[in-house]
C-alpha cells in the first residue's frame, strides 16, 4: 500500500506576539505530506502509552495530560497545531480581527460530527457556555477567565447569567467572540480542550453518561470504540471527519502506565509503539541501545513542588525558602532524570516564546551557601533539633516521581534535619487530594496550553484553580493584570519578570526543572512531531511504515 497525497492546510506563519493591534489572519499555505512513495503497512494501528488512567473524556472537565492526549484525538477545536507547534486551522478554516478584541471565525462547511450531523457555530457557543456555567464546576475556569471573553469572569463567579457571555453564532458557519480587553494570543487559546465543541443532542439525551463508549459523539479524527478502565482506550477512525481522506491510521489504542518500567517492557515486547516517558534510571542505557527509537525533545512543561501556603509549616515563607534552597536541582537533572532536563529557579519554561526571566541570585550560589541560608531561615522559624520540621510530601504514582521525592526528602533530612513522610497516590485520588489541599508539599507540573509566558504565570494568581499552593498575593496579581493589559511586548515582559521576582521572594512553589521529554517511538512509526514544544501529538498525523 502506497500513499503520497499532499495534506493541504492554510496556516498562520509561526505564532509571534506583536502589539495589541496585531491582525491575525491565515497567511501562507502550510503543506505537510508523506514522503514520496512511502511504503505503508497493511495494518494502520498504533498503540500509545499514556501517563495514567484518564479521569474523564469531557473536554470541559479535563485537567491533566492523560486526558488531553486522548481528547485531542476525539475532539477538534477551532485551531490545532502542526508538527512544529504552529497554530493552524482546525474546525475554523480562517479567522480575522482588527483590534484583538473582536474575533470572527469562519467554520468549515464540511466539518461533521461522528454521527453525520454538521458541526455548527452554535455547538461552540453551547460548549463554552456549559464550561463557564458554575454548575459545571469546570476545573478550567481559571484558564477561561484568561481569554477575557466579555463577562466571563463574572459568569464564572456567579455574578452574571451565562446568557451574557461574549460569544455568538452569527450563522451556522460564523462564530464571533467579543473580549473585554485585547488578547493578542487569543486564537492560540481556542485550541484548549475547554474550548472544544460538544454535541448538544447526544449530551442532553444521555446526561452524565454522554462521554462513554457507544454513546460519545465526537468531531475529531477518531471516535471512542471501547474504554476498559485501567486497561485501555480504543479509538477508531472517524469517517465523517473533515480531513478523513488524509488520515492514515485506522485505529489507536491508549494504555495507561503509572510505571515507566512496565511501559518500557511492553514496548520491548512489541505491544506498545510510543511510550509517554522512559524510566529515569534507564535513560542512558536506552539512548545507547535504542538509538533509532529514543527521542528527546523540548517540552513546554515545568516540574515543581507546591507548598500548601494555607497551613503550618508552609504558611511561613522562611520554611518555604529553606526547603527550596535545599533542593539540589542539578543532582535531580543529572543524577536522576538523566534525559537533559534543565534546572529551574523560575516558573515560566526557558523555551517559552519571547520571554526570559531574570534568574535569582541564589541560582548562582554554591550549594553550601544555599544550605547555610536555608538552615538559618529554618532556625528563625523555630525549627531545629528539638523541634524538627515534620511534613508530608504527596506525589502521583510514578517511578520517576518517587525517585525525585526520595532524593529531595534525603536532602531535606541531611541539611535541615527534617522528617519527611512520602505519600504516593494513583492519578484520580491524587487529583482529589490536590484539589482539596490534603498535603504539605505537592509534586506537580505545568505544561503550557499555548506558547506565551502567561500560560505559566497566570496559574499562580489568587483566583486560579490551577494555583496548587493556594497562594494569594495582591502584588503578584497586579503584576499579572498589568502584563495582560499591556499593549507592548517589552512592557508585558517587564511585568512578567517582576511577577517571577515576586514568586522568588514569596516562594509558594519550588521550580525544579524544565522538561526535556524522552520517550521511545518505534522506528516504523512515521509522522511523529519532534519540534512541537507543547508535546501535542495528533494521531491523525501518524502512520505505520511497511517493512
Amino acid at each position: 500500500m502506497k500513499k503520497n497525497s499532499k495534506r493541504q492546510r492554510v496556516s498562520l506563519t509561526p505564532f509571534i506576539l506583536l502589539s495589541a493591534f496585531t491582525i491575525l489572519l491565515p497567511s501562507t499555505a502550510y503543506t505537510a505530506q508523506l514522503p514520496d512513495q512511502v511504503q505503508l503497512a497493511p495494518n494502520q494501528h498504533v498503540v500509545r502509552g499514556n501517563d495514567a488512567e484518564v479521569a474523564t473524556l469531557d473536554p470541559a472537565k479535563a485537567e491533566g495530560l492523560p486526558e488531553m492526549h486522548v481528547i485531542r484525538d476525539l475532539f477538534e477545536g477551532l485551531v490545532i497545531q502542526d508538527a512544529d507547534g504552529n497554530v493552524i486551522p482546525g474546525v475554523a478554516e480562517s479567522w480575522e480581527t482588527k483590534d484583538n478584541k473582536t474575533f470572527i471565525f469562519h467554520l468549515r462547511s464540511d466539518a461533521k460530527w461522528s454521527n453525520g450531523d454538521p458541526v455548527v457555530a452554535s455547538d461552540f457557543v453551547f460548549a463554552l457556555k456549559r464550561a463557564v456555567d458554575p454548575a459545571t464546576a469546570s476545573p478550567n475556569g481559571w484558564y477561561l477567565k484568561m481569554t477575557k471573553i466579555n463577562n466571563i469572569a463574572m459568569i464564572l463567579n456567579g455574578e452574571k447569567p451565562v446568557s451574557e457571555l461574549g460569544v455568538k453564532a452569527i450563522d451556522n458557519h460564523t462564530l464571533e467572540f467579543k473580549l473585554d480587553s485585547a488578547v493578542p494570543y487569543f486564537v492560540a487559546m481556542t485550541g484548549h480542550t475547554s474550548m472544544m465543541p460538544v454535541h448538544q443532542a447526544s449530551m442532553k439525551a444521555n446526561g452524565d453518561k454522554w462521554a462513554r463508549a457507544g454513546v460519545l459523539v465526537s468531531n475529531g479524527a477518531f471516535t471512542l470504540k471501547q474504554w476498559v478502565v485501567n486497561e485501555r482506550i480504543e479509538l477508531t477512525r472517524n469517517s465523517d471527519y473533515w480531513d478523513n481522506s488524509n488520515t492514515v491510521l485506522n485505529s489507536v489504542t491508549f494504555i495507561p502506565f503509572e510505571s515507566q518500567t512496565a511501559a518500557l517492557n511492553r514496548y520491548l515486547t512489541g505491544e506498545v509503539d510510543i511510550t509517554s516517558d522512559v524510566p529515569a534510571q534507564m535513560a542512558a542505557k536506552l539512548k545507547k541501545e535504542q538509538q533509532d527509537a529514543y527521542k528527546v525533545v523540548p517540552l513546554l512543561c515545568t516540574y515543581y513542588y507546591a507548598f500548601n501556603t494555607t497551613r503550618a509549616p508552609f504558611n511561613d515563607v522562611r520554611v518555604r525558602k529553606a526547603v527550596s534552597y535545599t533542593i539540589m536541582r542539578d543532582v535531580i537533572t543529572n543524577g536522576i532524570t538523566q534525559v537533559g532536563n534543565i534546572p529551574a529557579y523560575t516558573f515560566a519554561h526557558q523555551y517559552v516564546a519571547g520571554f526570559t526571566a531574570t534568574q535569582p541570585d541564589y541560582s548562582r550560589w554554591a550549594q553550601e551557601q544555599r544550605d547555610q541560608q536555608a538552615r538559618q531561615w529554618l532556625s528563625e522559624a523555630g525549627y531545629g533539633i528539638d523541634n524538627p520540621l515534620d511534613v508530608k510530601l504527596l506525589y502521583n504514582t510514578s517511578e520517576s516521581n518517587k525517585s525525585i521525592a526520595v532524593a529531595i526528602s534525603s536532602m531535606m533530612k541531611k541539611n535541615l534535619g527534617a522528617k519527611v513522610v512520602l505519600e504516593n497516590q494513583e492519578w484520580k485520588s491524587y487529583l482529589v487530594a490536590r484539589r482539596e489541599g490534603d498535603f504539605d508539599i505537592l509534586r506537580t507540573s505545568w505544561c503550557g496550553d499555548y506558547n506565551e509566558a502567561s500560560t505559566f504565570l497566570s496559574l499562580m494568581t489568587s483566583d486560579s484553580a490551577g494555583n496548587r499552593a493556594f497562594y494569594k498575593s495582591d502584588a503578584y496579581d497586579q503584576k499579572i493584570s498589568s502584563a495582560l493589559t499591556a499593549t507592548d511586548i517589552e512592557a508585558r515582559n517587564q511585568y512578567y519578570d517582576a511577577a517571577e521576582a515576586v514568586l522568588v521572594e514569596d516562594m509558594p512553589i519550588a521550580p525544579i526543572y524544565y522538561y526535556m521529554q524522552a520517550r521511545l517511538v518505534r522506528p516504523t512509526i512515521g509522522g511523529f512531531p519532534i519540534n512541537n514544544v507543547e508535546g501535542r501529538i495528533y494521531s491523525k498525523d501518524l502512520y505505520v511504515l511497511g517493512q
